[in-house]
């Protein structure tokens, strides 16, 4: 890179300014070739912040890692979080946790890369696309490291992330772990009867007394 690259911790979404964070969650000059994704905009993760649910007191510590050059000139974020439990996460690592304990550690604090309470896929390590992307990308993940041992963190957990940057991650030595999702589509159903029409009996019966 032309200019030398400074990783920042903030902790609160609000000390950066929001137009700063979505030029590079979701560049506009990207929009033709990836879906704008609300959960990683400075607007959700900051309604998050200030209502009380994202913050130490629930869990959810903000440690928001920023990419700038030394004259301040943001160029990537990653939403990140210290957290002292696995609740809101929705990839149960109780496992992981009792492991690491019978083996003398402490599982929490971890750092947690991933919007709250949301299991969406999307985007982790938020760069615009560009010539020198993949080099702030590697820097954010490295400083996502270095926070874990400042933090005196067991662990850098990244999570609901696209293939590229599982891919990316992993080329750094991350760990890399799969999971499954089940997803519903409509197909072409106007209604939920619709929907039960196309069910067999005896899944209707069991929906509809569900319902009841």
């Amino acid at each position: 890179m032309d200019k030398e690259l400074r990783i920042r911790v903030l902790p609160a979404i609000g000390d950066v300014p929001a137009s700063a964070w979505d030029a590079c969650a979701n560049p506009a000059s990207n929009f033709q070739d990836q879906i704008y994704n609300p959960f990683i905009s400075h607007a959700f993760l900051n309604a998050l912040e200030v209502s009380g649910s994202a913050t130490a007191r629930t869990g959810w510590q903000p440690q928001h890692l920023i990419a700038e050059t030394e004259d301040g000139a943001m160029l990537g974020a990653v939403p990140a979080y210290l957290k002292s439990h696995s609740r809101g996460e929705y990839v149960f690592d109780a496992g992981w946790a009792e492991a690491y304990e019978r083996a003398g550690g402490s599982y929490y604090p971890k750092v947690q890369v991933s919007v709250p309470f949301t299991p969406a896929t999307g985007r982790r390590l938020l760069v615009p696309s560009g010539e020198n992307a993949d080099l702030i990308r590697r820097g954010l993940a490295s400083g996502l490291i270095e926070l874990a041992n400042m933090r005196h963190a067991s662990s850098v957990h990244v999570t609901f992330a696209p293939e590229d940057e599982w891919r990316l991650l992993g080329e750094i030595r991350f760990l890399q772990r799969n999971d499954q999702q089940f997803h519903w589509e409509n197909a072409n159903y106007a209604t939920f009867d619709d929907f039960l029409g196309a069910l067999a009996a005896r899944k209707r019966k069991v929906i509809k007394r569900e319902r009841r």
